[in-house]
């Protein structure tokens, strides 16, 4: 008969391996398009976020919940609860890795209007241009605060005058961007508390059963 808590903690087991594979693969895949050349203003937009997220933090975070899955195979294998029990240490630090990482992204959207501003007055004029055609701006603040780039969007002085700053529209699409990504390292988190939540049912199952074990083998029945 498959023990339903065991089987529980292998599910969470699963999925924690999965939060590890998709935090990886994520760090590793921006890293590697974070510096591409934009062919659109939100391309642009979002490559310059992606030179602000902590990827080695990511990265590193990954490898550590790698090890904690290696960590609860033994675990598994074996009636062992002292592996059980540092898995779940393990996890814990993995949970709270994510949270500050989680929080650190959430920071950011609490100041984007005013951090990107260097970001984007360090782009080239063809850069700040795809920027200004795709979310109808000119300039940053405004556009004399970084000087409009002259193009279809913003034709003369008299024309820019009457636009807004890139400032509002990016950083509106930036929030909304972050709040996905920060959002999903909460979720995680969680996925974090459900396999400490697992193994505490896991580690207290055995003892039980060690419990009765020993119980019947007092009693002269032997092993249940």
């Amino acid at each position: 008969m498959v023990n339903k808590v065991q089987a529980a903690y292998v599910v969470a087991d699963g999925l924690f391996l999965l939060m590890g594979i998709f935090i990886i693969g994520f760090s590793v895949i921006v890293g590697n398009i974070r510096d591409e050349i934009p062919e659109n203003g939100r391309q642009a937009a979002r490559n310059l976020l992606y030179q602000r997220f902590p990827l080695t933090a990511g990265i590193v975070n990954a490898v550590f919940i790698f090890l904690t899955f290696m960590v609860t195979l033994p675990g598994l294998a074996t009636q062992s609860r002292g592996w059980l029990k540092l898995g779940a240490y393990m996890t814990t630090f993995c949970g709270l890795f994510s949270m500050i990482l989680g929080l650190f992204l959430w920071i950011l959207t609490l100041k984007t209007r005013e951090d990107f501003a260097p970001l984007y007055w360090a782009q080239p004029a063809n850069v700040q241009q795809l920027m200004q055609a795709e979310f109808n701006c000119c300039g940053y603040f405004n556009s004399t605060s970084p000087a409009f780039v002259t193009d279809a969007t913003c034709s003369s002085p008299a024309a820019a005058a009457l636009m807004r700053g890139c400032a509002t529209p990016i950083t509106s699409f930036a929030n909304i961007f972050l709040d996905h990504i920060f959002t999903a390292m909460f979720g995680m988190v969680g996925i974090d508390f459900v396999f400490v939540m697992a193994t505490a049912c896991l580690l207290k199952d055995r003892k039980e059963r060690e419990r009765f074990r020993h119980i019947d083998e007092k009693s002269g029945y032997g092993r249940i």
